[in-house]
């Protein structure tokens, strides 16, 4: 999915995003048949056309106690080293630097058990320590781990071998498998799966304190959370979270330092209004498409204000109105990738995963992960649909008091990519942030 190009790309960021106070980086058919008839089928395909990817699953709900893979009298988190068969150079040994695999016990919940990596850097343990979290919402940060910026690259034939733009040449990372559902993460109880912010920044959280106490020699780390596309939500929400536990000194002290934010939804109101500028900007639909579309964003705009002073069914109504703005742009502009542009959508998932999923659900790869007999799920649905309640709330109002709070904060986004884009974040960023620096 990542050429080399952009792999160079996310370690540049990551560089700038370190080393700077602050930084951004913007990117300088047929017509549309709106009758009665065609919206009913939009409803229905916005669970399919989702905001990152395709969910495929449903959830990791597992038939049986949760202790028998755990054991009820276990710490909150369990915890082991790993080592996969690398090609070429091996590299550094697992005895040399740690690579990680384990669960964590989440609190104030019945039965969940959150999954994560945590890779030490190939640098320098005095490296800063980063999260990153993958959006969806659903969808596992092994997509990451394995064709963006984690440590290794998997071939065809499921061989894997040294990424030489992984994060972890510059930080100390961890990639977390959230909400509940996702990856390998599970719970025996449904009542478990987050349907807001507020869930999944407290869920996060824990981990944080719970990592942090696994790994005390990092607590003076320097800590950065990152994240794409439906993290936009994830990672705001998370920041004010580990930034206020610090204020009230509620635990282990994070040593907080700033955030990314790739290609995140963050402030759908800004963010959906964008969609049409774009797709008529570069070509994918044309003026009376414009026109029509355009029409939908009152009733958006609406339902959105609604979202935000009302309870759940109105957010959901709100989720379903807007995305017939995507989704009309999508059916105007054929069958594109809509993170790329430039390129056709192959298959459901508009790219191809395949080889991490088979990787990842072989015997011999889950007894060294230690995650017993749980199927990986790549995307759940059920994660998917719960967080529908939370998708069109503004997480971009949170963003101004960290930053004059001294947090650091890098925006950034391709150009290329329709469904996150450029335009829309610069919007957002451009209403919300510079009055911080006017001042």
């Amino acid at each position: 999915m990542a050429s080399t190009y952009s792999y160079m790309f996310f370690s540049f960021f990551l560089f700038l995003f370190i080393t700077s106070q602050f930084s951004y980086a913007r990117y300088p058919k047929g017509h549309l048949d709106l009758s009665a008839s065609f919206l009913p089928r939009l409803r229905a395909e916005t669970q399919i056309r989702g905001l990152n990817l395709f969910p495929k699953h449903a959830i990791n709900v597992p038939a049986f106690d949760d202790n028998e893979l755990l054991g009820t009298s276990s710490p909150s988190i369990v915890e082991k080293q790993f080592q996969f068969h690398l090609l070429g150079n091996p590299g550094p040994s697992v005895q040399e630097f740690g690579h990680y695999a384990g669960y964590y016990r989440l609190s104030h919940t019945k039965a969940a058990r959150m999954f994560y990596y945590f890779f030490e850097s190939r640098t320098n343990k005095n490296d800063p320590v980063v999260i990153w979290l993958t959006g969806g919402p659903g969808c596992s940060s092994e997509l990451a781990l394995f064709y963006e910026n984690g440590p290794f690259n998997i071939a065809n034939n499921l061989s894997l071998s040294w990424n030489d733009y992984g994060w972890d040449k510059a930080s100390n990372i961890i990639f977390v498998d959230q909400p509940t559902g996702t990856g390998f993460s599970y719970t025996t109880e449904e009542t478990d799966i987050r349907h807001d912010e507020t869930g999944v920044s407290n869920d996060l959280y824990d981990f944080l304190q719970a990592f942090f106490k696994e790994h005390p020699q990092l607590t003076k780390n320097d800590f950065y959370i990152t994240g794409e596309s439906y993290a936009g939500h994830y990672i705001p929400a998370l920041a004010s979270r580990v930034h206020q536990g610090n204020k009230k000194k509620e635990g282990i002290h994070i040593n907080l330092k700033g955030f990314a934010i790739g290609n995140g939804l963050t402030q759908p109101d800004v963010q959906y209004k964008a969609y049409t500028d774009y797709a008529l900007d570069n070509k994918l639909i044309e003026k009376p498409d414009y026109d029509s579309i355009n029409e939908m964003i009152p009733d958006c705009e609406r339902a959105i204000k609604v979202c935000g002073t009302d309870g759940v069914s109105t957010c959901e109504d709100a989720f379903e109105v807007c995305n017939n703005i995507f989704q009309s742009i999508l059916q105007v502009a054929g069958n594109i990738n809509y993170y790329d542009i430039r390129k056709t959508c192959e298959g459901s998932l508009c790219y191809d995963f395949s080889n991490m999923e088979t990787f990842l659900n072989q015997k011999t790869v889950r007894d060294a992960l230690g995650v017993g007999d749980i199927e990986f799920v790549s995307c759940s649905s059920v994660v998917y649909d719960a967080m529908t309640r939370d998708w069109m709330r503004n997480l971009a109002v949170g963003v101004p008091a960290l930053l004059e709070d001294g947090i650091k904060v890098l925006i950034y986004a391709g150009e290329e990519d329709l469904i996150c884009n450029w335009l829309g974040k610069s919007t957002w960023y451009n209403k919300l942030i510079n009055p911080v620096f006017d001042q």
